[in-house]
C-alpha cells in the first residue's frame, strides 16, 4: 500500500535540523523545525502551512525569514506551533523588519505556543504591519504526549523534553490508512478521480455507515452526479490499516525523565528521527551540552520497537567520521552493544 506520509531530512546529517513531511494527494506538507531551509525551495516551503518549532535556538529557527520571504506576498496562513516563548519570538522577528509597504498583503501568522497548564496564541496580519493579536490564555490537559494539531487525518502530539529550556520532542500519528482498491472499482463500473479524497474524508471523520453522500465522477465523455451510502463503499472497495506514526526528537539530554518520554513518544513509530550529535566517548560532553549521543538513541529506539531509526544533527567536530556516528547508532539499536 502506498504510504500517505513522505518524509526525509531538510539538509545532511550536520547541517541545521528540520523534517519536512509530504502529504501524499494533498498538496500540503508540514515542516519540523526551522533551521536553514533553503534546499527546500520555495514550491516545497509554500506547501508548509503547519510548523512545529522544537525550540528557538539559532539552528533550530533561523529559516524563519526564509518561509516569511517567500510567504509574504501570497494569501495564505502559516501556523506555528511550539514551546513557550514562541510568541515573543516571532515578535521580534517581526520587529526586525519595517513594514511601511506591506498593508494590502494577505499573509497571516498563527502562533500557539504551549505551557504546562495552558496555550497561549497570538495572530499576526500583514495588513496591520503584524502587530499581534493576543488572544486569551485557554487552558489544557496535562496529557503527555499532548495534541498540538488535531486534523480528521491526523494527529501532531508533542512532549517537552530537557534542553535547559524546554526543547519540544514530536510525532506525527495517521488516524488510520484508507486504500481504495482500484480494480475493484474499475470491475464495478466506476472512475478513480477527486471522490475518493472526499470518501477518504468522511472515513476519517468517522460518518456512520448510513451516511449518504453525493460524488461527482467522470467518465472518458460524460460527467455524472451519484449517491452513495458510506457503509456500503467502504465494505466493497476500502481497505484500512494501521496509519503511519513519524517520530522526531531533537536537543535532549539523556537522563532517566527524558528517556522515558521518548521512549512513550517513539513507540512503534514506522520511523524516528533522532538527534544524535555525539559518539558515545564524549558522554561526558554530551550530558554538559544537553544532547544526547549516537549510542543512547539507538537504545531508546529499540525500547521504543521503531521500524527504523534515522540520525541526524552530528556535531561538527565529526566532520567526516559520520559513518562512525550512525554505525554506533545502530548497533544499539539493533541489540548488538
Amino acid at each position: 500500500m502506498t504510504p500517505s506520509f513522505s518524509s526525509y531530512l531538510v539538509n545532511e546529517p550536520f547541517g541545521d535540523p528540520g523534517l519536512y513531511v509530504e502529504i501524499k494527494w494533498a498538496r500540503r506538507a508540514l515542516l519540523f523545525d526551522l533551521g536553514h531551509n533553503d534546499a527546500l525551495g520555495p514550491t516545497r516551503l509554500l506547501r508548509a502551512g503547519e510548523i512545529f518549532v522544537s525550540h528557538t535556538h539559532m539552528d533550530h529557527f533561523i529559516g524563519f525569514d526564509k518561509i516569511l520571504r517567500i510567504a509574504l506576498g501570497r494569501g495564505k496562513t502559516l501556523r506555528l506551533f511550539g514551546p513557550p516563548g514562541l510568541i515573543a519570538n516571532v515578535t521580534g522577528k517581526l520587529r526586525g523588519y519595517t513594514w511601511n509597504l506591506v498593508d494590502g498583503y494577505p499573509l497571516t501568522i498563527e502562533v500557539r505556543e504551549f505551557h504546562p497548564h495552558e496555550i497561549r496564541s497570538a495572530t499576526f496580519l500583514a495588513s496591520e504591519s503584524f502587530e499581534p493579536r493576543e488572544a486569551p490564555p485557554r487552558s489544557r490537559h496535562a496529557l503527555s504526549p499532548f495534541p498540538v494539531l488535531e486534523d480528521p487525518m491526523f494527529t501532531v502530539r508533542a512532549i517537552a523534553l530537557n534542553h535547559r529550556i524546554p526543547s519540544f520532542g514530536y510525532v506525527l500519528q495517521e488516524q488510520c490508512h484508507i486504500n481504495v482498491n482500484k480494480e475493484k472499482l474499475r470491475a464495478a463500473g466506476l472512475p478513480v478521480g477527486s471522490w475518493l479524497k472526499d470518501l477518504k474524508q468522511l472515513i476519517w471523520q468517522g460518518q456512520p455507515d448510513d451516511f449518504r453522500f453525493t460524488a461527482t465522477l467522470y467518465f472518458e465523455h460524460r460527467r455524472e452526479e451519484r449517491e452513495f451510502q458510506l457503509g456500503e463503499v467502504r465494505d466493497r472497495f476500502v481497505t484500512i490499516t494501521r496509519g503511519q506514526k513519524i517520530a522526531y526528537v531533537v536537543d535532549a539530554r539523556y537522563d532517566e525523565e527524558n528517556e522515558a518520554k521518548i521512549v512513550d513518544l517513539a513507540r512503534g513509530a514506522d520511523v524516528f528521527y533522532c538527534e544524535a550529535p555525539y559518539l558515545e566517548r564524549d558522554a561526558d560532553k554530551a550530558r554538559e551540552r544537553y544532547h544526547l549521543t549516537a549510542r543512547q538513541a539507538g537504545l531508546m529506539a529499540a525500547k521504543a520497537d521503531v521500524r527504523q531509526l534515522v540520525v541526524f544533527h552530528f556535531s561538527p567536530r565529526y566532520t567526516g567520521q559520520g559513518e562512525m556516528i550512525v554505525q554506533e547508532a545502530m548497533q544499539a539499536f539493533e541489540g548488538r552493544q
